[in-house]
């Protein structure tokens, strides 16, 4: 079994695990059909349309 030969220290761990907290904001497109912004490749939550169809019902 692999044991480390050396201590990892402070700031190499620390580098490692910097990108644990940031997300990036999420990918937002406009609709082609009511022109709100909603997730890319998803149903609208508004109109209820994807791909130029109605996917969905939405109760208004």
């Amino acid at each position: 079994m692999g044991v480390p030969k050396r201590r990892t220290s402070k700031s190499r761990k620390n580098k490692r695990r910097s990108i644990w907290g940031r997300k990036a904001a999420p990918p937002l497109v406009e609709c082609p059909q009511c022109h709100q912004l909603k997730l890319n490749h998803r149903v609208c939550p508004k109109c209820g349309y994807y791909k130029g169809r109605a996917a969905v019902q939405v109760a208004e």
